[in-house]
């Protein structure tokens, strides 16, 4: 990391680049909403960055409507990696965060994230992730997979604390991290509607594995809001997004090993998972009947993802 005058860079002192990656016009006012919550912070943005993944109507659009912002065009592979790694390609601050395109942060997001960077071996920070509901949450939901929707999840710190990723709607990482680490695998991650992700998990672990000693944090108090459509609160897109995130566990662990790309999944499992049917159940017990519901959608979430693990597994030894 760069040095100021008089040694290392206080967390004051650092200068911070936003990165907002866009790859439909589907999400302008989504898009819109995003940029506007940036020019609200409480610590303004060094930069500002929009990524139009292979858009070119998107790309004017924007250079339209953000004069004061750095609108550029993907130059990777199509997809989300590709698009993070020309924003980190451009940006000019001591800190690059990302923060989704259909997400809004409150006004101190960006203070409270410089914030946790307090010390040079503190290489990345991740906030917390609301829902904002477009549709009414349906009430077999449970708080246990509100990852399905890109969203913090029962079971993850809420109070600052070591972590191994941060959820990739809202995270920051040093800039010179990507120096030494490498950008986000481009094998990795969404290509627009696909449910398919990790992408966020395998560059963490890398990054550490490229700064020995350095560490990953949340910050819960960082907050974004992450708007969840209509779409994304049915239960066909619940399974559909449960398997492939054993898919995409699966090339993680291929990519980083199995220790790493499972340590923060297993004490999910044999925790998170175990209380959450308990509690759905003594719910329903007492008269909730979507009590019930809740305890069926962890165990069935929980085999989806498990199987759909599994099977990528085999398929790729097989094809090795």
């Amino acid at each position: 990391m760069p040095d100021g005058p008089e040694g290392p860079l206080r967390a004051d002192d650092l200068r911070l680049s936003v990165v907002l990656c866009a790859y439909t016009l589907e999400r302008w006012s989504d898009i819109e909403q995003a940029v506007a919550s940036l020019r609200r912070q409480t610590v303004a943005p060094a930069q500002v960055v929009v990524v139009a993944d292979h858009n070119d109507e998107l790309l004017e659009r924007a250079r339209a409507a953000f004069p004061d912002v750095t609108c550029v065009p993907n130059t990777g592979p199509r997809g989300l990696s590709g698009a993070r790694n020309t924003g980190v390609a451009v940006a000019e601050g001591d800190v690059v965060a990302f923060l989704d395109d259909d997400a809004a942060a409150e006004p101190e997001w960006a203070e409270r994230l410089l914030a946790a960077f307090t010390g040079d071996d503190v290489i990345g920070v991740g906030g917390g992730v609301l829902p904002d509901w477009r549709a009414p949450r349906p009430a077999w939901f449970p708080d246990e997979f509100l990852w399905v929707v890109g969203c913090s999840y029962q079971g993850l710190p809420r109070t600052r604390a070591e972590v191994r990723n941060p959820i990739g709607a809202n995270m920051a990482f040093r800039r010179d991290v990507f120096t030494d680490a490498g950008g986000f695998d481009s094998d990795i991650g969404r290509l627009g509607k696909d449910a398919a992700g990790c992408e966020e998990t395998e560059f963490a672990i890398r990054a550490r594995r490229a700064r020995p000693g350095s560490r990953v944090l949340v910050e819960p108090d960082a907050r974004c809001h992450h708007h969840v459509p209509a779409d994304r609160v049915t239960r066909r897109y619940f399974r559909r997004r449960c398997r492939a995130e054993g898919r995409s566990k699966a090339l993680v662990s291929r990519l980083a090993g199995t220790d790493q790309a499972l340590s923060s999944e297993r004490v999910y499992v044999r925790q998170t998972l175990p209380s959450g049917i308990v509690r759905g159940l003594r719910q329903a017990a007492r008269g909730d009947r979507a009590g019930a519901a809740r305890a069926w959608a962890i165990v069935e979430g929980a085999l989806l993802t498990a199987t759909s693990y599994a099977w990528a597994r085999v398929r790729a030894r097989r094809s090795g």
